[in-house]
């Protein structure tokens, strides 16, 4: 595989694993390292795009339905609410 996008899923895997809140350390790395070797390369874009946002923001969407700013409704968003530890 390219060792470009080699080196791109290990960011994205760091991202999601070093939140600043275990909770979300421990959903987000879950929910990255299941199906970050599935995602091709547009998908792993989506998910970079939705790991930049706040954990508060991402946790009220996946527990709640909240959106206090706008969370894509794309693939990996449609997942992720989908997604169960």
């Amino acid at each position: 595989m390219n060792n470009k996008l080699e080196i791109f899923k290990k960011k994205l895997i760091y991202r999601a694993g070093y939140r600043g809140t275990k909770e979300m350390d421990i959903l987000l790395s879950s929910f990255v390292n299941k199906y970050i070797n599935t995602f091709d390369e547009s998908l792993l874009v989506e998910l970079e795009e939705f790991l930049n946002f706040e954990d508060e923001i991402i946790l009220n969407y996946y527990q709640k339905d909240i959106i206090q700013k706008k969370i894509d409704e794309n693939r990996v968003s449609k997942i992720f609410k989908k997604y169960k530890i």
